[in-house]
């Protein structure tokens, strides 16, 4: 007898290939068997008229304190998310000595860094570790309902090792290279994922400084990166600026050749002057292929963004001096405020404060790329979309009309800015790099950037409108979009027991009403630890989401069910699965 059986469901099983209608049997959290199914079954789901496909995977969370105490890592379980990796930018919380200060430290680096809030951080992490082996076992004690895997982030360990020295960005000498090695390799041997850095000055801390290990030279990147080699185990992982991207990417093919390894990368641009440099990094990635070169460009669906609202981090108007007493009042009395005639005025008619930096000038003024999210959220707007444009039809000022946007649904409408990457304000270019044969969707950031940022719902979204509802240009295939964030973001993360739905894998399955898909407009909302705040975004849609066979989440709601593990890596190519499915291009997808 099978645990379950999901009936009469529209499989779209992750390879790619043409969905069909079938049924999927379980049995000790694995599928036993899909198609005609046939036999008795202790539980048994209806999906006719639904959409059967593997949970999705996200490559690129910061979840790495919010998993130490929510055990749906909200809103992941949420948006169809069964399997998450944390541990990416090279920050994270392991290893760090037990000392209150270097405690607070990691604290305030992920907080200035991913905008996790710090009083949430330091009430909800109960630091039981030192290393990160002991991270891990921290992380397996605790029941959970979807999987997560972990990262060593570089920050961490050069701290650990270097102490001010490694903050400070100073050249590592040969010890500490070999003391860092040394760290990373036992991260690997207890199961870490893999091992990240960051080279991006967008990452910088409270005092303007940008992370440690940002300056890293290639002396330290490949002593860290052979650790991979000799071990067997694990995926290196970067996020750059790519300033001299062929020098950086000649360092990267260096280190995949010589370690037989996978270097994964994040891979954006911030105009349309970029775009040739990332046409150039992609051919690169194929030319490096048939050197032997493993490199794996992760993209996001959407383009890097922010929203705007009077609870979050940031509004067009946090640097006017006429808004500024009312920055740090509690919510309810500054919306009172803000809903002053006076007050009111006095704000819009303030000249905004332009300060020579790009993205802080295009918060403050940029309204000719600012957008009304509205209860349908439009991540595609054009360019009369604009509130420049909105405004120059109602007969007010873009402050005015941006002013009173936000004022709406009690105060908790956002506005939707694209920082970088839509300057054709088209998604053209994101679809033609997630098309690519080399690249992976990622970039969600699920559980950061909580001020300003939901992007969870990356996946709901894929299904929802760049395979249901776009207008404005090419949509994936369902079965194309199901497979870019099952088979294709699981491999690359070197997990080969999901990702498909067949027999003798993992059975993390979302049943979806694909009609009713949708995801809500953004608000923030107060659900932390400390009463931390953040950007949430819920879904619908989803009927059932499960994790090694079990009901987690029913239309929505969690049912209580805490199936999900910590997922300790093995060395790359070991799988005790019969049939491991080999990926095919996206070609063949479309």
């Amino acid at each position: 007898m099978y645990d379950l059986l999901i009936c009469d469901g529209k499989i779209v099983d992750g390879s790619g290939q043409p969905a069909f209608v079938g049924n999927i049997a379980v049995l000790d959290g694995r599928i036993v068997a899909v198609g005609d199914v046939q036999g008795e079954a202790r539980k048994v789901i209806d999906a006719r008229g639904l959409v059967v496909a593997p949970g999705w995977v996200d490559t690129h969370s910061h979840m790495d304190g919010q998993a130490t105490w929510d055990p749906y890592c909200s809103p992941a379980s949420n948006h169809g998310i069964t399997t998450l990796v944390m541990g990416n930018c090279g920050v994270g919380f392991a290893p760090c000595k037990p000392d209150d200060a270097e405690r607070q430290r990691m604290i305030e680096v992920m907080e200035d860094v991913e905008d996790i809030p710090g009083a949430a951080l330091a009430e909800g992490i109960t630091w039981e570790w030192e290393t990160f082996p002991e991270y891990l076992d921290a992380l397996d004690r605790m029941p959970r309902a979807i999987d997560i895997g972990a990262q060593v982030p570089h920050c961490a360990v050069r701290t650990y090792v270097m102490g001010e020295r490694g903050v400070r960005n100073e050249p590592a000498t040969a010890d500490d290279v070999a003391r860092m090695a040394s760290i990373v390799r036992e991260g690997l041997a207890a199961g870490a994922v893999g091992f990240t850095t960051s080279r991006t000055q967008l990452h910088t801390t409270r005092n303007g400084e940008v992370m440690p290990g940002t300056y890293a030279d290639a002396d330290e990147l490949l002593g860290i990166g052979r650790v991979i080699g000799e071990t067997g185990q694990g995926i290196y992982g970067l996020v750059s600026d790519f300033s001299n991207w062929e020098e950086e990417m000649a360092w990267m093919k260096r280190l995949s050749i010589e370690n037989d390894c996978q270097v994964n990368f994040v891979l954006f641009y911030r105009s349309e002057a970029d775009w040739p440099r990332v046409q150039q990094q992609l051919q690169y990635v194929k030319d490096a292929r048939a050197e032997g070169a493993r490199l794996i460009p992760h993209v996001g669906a959407r383009p890097v963004n922010i929203l705007m609202g009077w609870e979050g981090t940031v509004n067009p108007f946090m640097f006017h001096q006429n808004y500024a007493p009312l920055a740090g009042l509690a919510p309810e009395e500054r919306l009172a405020r803000l809903r002053d005639p006076a007050v009111r005025r006095a704000i819009v008619d303030e000249t905004p404060p332009h300060m020579g930096h790009d993205i802080m000038d295009k918060i403050v003024d940029g309204f000719d790329n600012i957008y009304v999210l509205a209860e349908n959220p439009d991540y595609e707007p054009a360019g009369e979309d604009s509130i420049q444009h909105l405004a120059e039809r109602a007969g007010v000022t873009p402050a005015e009309y941006a002013y009173d946007a936000l004022l709406e649904n009690d105060g908790k409408r956002m506005l939707y800015c694209p920082l970088f990457g839509y300057d054709m304000r088209s998604l053209d270019r994101q679809l033609e790099m997630l098309a690519d044969e080399s690249s992976v969707i990622s970039l969600a950031d699920t559980g950061a950037h909580c001020g300003v940022l939901s992007d969870a719902s990356i996946p709901t979204w894929l299904l929802s409108y760049l395979v249901r509802d776009r207008q404005r240009g090419a949509r994936f295939s369902l079965e194309q979009a199901v497979r870019m964030h099952t088979l294709e973001t699981a491999r690359c993360m070197g997990l080969t027991d999901r990702g498909t739905l067949e027999a003798g894998m993992k059975a993390d399955i979302n049943i979806i009403d694909l009609d009713q898909l949708a995801i809500a407009s953004p608000q923030v909302i107060y659900d932390l630890p400390a009463g931390g705040r953040r950007v949430y975004q819920g879904a619908t849609g989803y009927r059932y989401t499960l994790v090694s066979g079990e009901v987690i989440m029913q239309d929505g709601a969690p049912t209580g069910a805490l199936p999900g593990r910590l997922v300790r890596a093995c060395k790359q190519g070991d799988s005790h699965l019969p049939n491991t499915p080999q990926p095919h291009s996206k070609e063949e997808a479309a």
